[in-house]
């Protein structure tokens, strides 16, 4: 198994498991080093209005991509969380499925700056509806149960 094979089973095992993820029904399209492409079905339950996404769920996905994308580039024996973030809505979130882009912006050993721009797609047309800019704290979690 190459190292890329390796840190993209560590991630997928790391935000597939966690309950919001599972919640929120997130699948990881695409892993590579400092970029992570999600998906996320439109569910009723995350909309204001029939087929339109709150931003809490936008949120989400964007969260969720970007860090991650920040978590491609960190040594073993490192994990990492968000420590801040501003979306700012640029459409409505509607269709079938959002797709959240994350990148790494600017990757240091205790912060990393991170961004994503999250499409709505409906009828396989995607909608920029979303960006997103946040930073995640790296923690080292040697020696820490």
């Amino acid at each position: 198994m190459n190292p890329t094979d390796s840190m993209a089973e560590r991630l997928r095992e790391a935000v597939l498991t966690m309950p919001m993820a599972q919640t929120l029904k997130l699948g990881l399209r695409r892993i590579e080093p400092g970029h992570v492409e999600l998906e996320m079905p439109i569910q009723d339950a995350w909309c204001f209005r029939p087929g339109q996404l709150q931003a809490a769920a936008v949120c989400a996905a964007a969260d969720f991509a970007a860090v991650a994308a920040a978590a491609t580039l960190l040594p073993p024996g490192f994990i990492n969380a968000t420590i801040d973030g501003t979306l700012k809505i640029l459409a409505p979130a509607r269709g079938s499925q959002l797709v959240a882009r994350g990148r790494v912006v600017h990757a240091a050993r205790l912060l990393t700056v991170c961004a994503a721009e999250v499409f709505a797609v409906d009828d396989g047309n995607e909608t920029l509806c979303a960006t997103w800019l946040g930073t995640a704290r790296n923690i080292d979690t040697a020696g820490r149960p």
